[in-house]
């Protein structure tokens, strides 16, 4: 299922950029960032799981936010992209 995870993590505060930059990594780990602080997140339930838990471990829920929006596994009919960046094809070949 495509999940498009989205934060905004206050940096003015005390901790507030390495929360920033773990909730980065954790998005990073799991997922391709295509915007600042937006990512898509090609999951199975279990990686969901992890993923959530992580995030949730990693942000102050006091000044912190985590927005996910679950598209499913129909999702391309969910997502149209127009300009730079083209969007990875999750279901096409892996070349490293």
């Amino acid at each position: 299922m495509l999940v498009l995870v989205t934060y905004d993590v206050k940096t003015d505060t005390p901790g507030g950029a390495r929360r920033l930059r773990r909730v980065a990594r954790a998005c990073v780990d799991y997922g391709q960032r295509v915007q600042y602080s937006v990512f898509e997140c090609d999951l199975n339930p279990a990686q969901w799981a992890l993923l959530k838990h992580r995030l949730m471990t990693e942000i102050d829920p006091k000044v912190d936010s985590l927005r996910f929006y679950m598209l499913g596994t129909n999702w391309k009919r969910r997502v149209e992209h127009l300009g730079a960046k083209p969007a990875i094809d999750y279901d096409g070949p892996l070349i490293f």
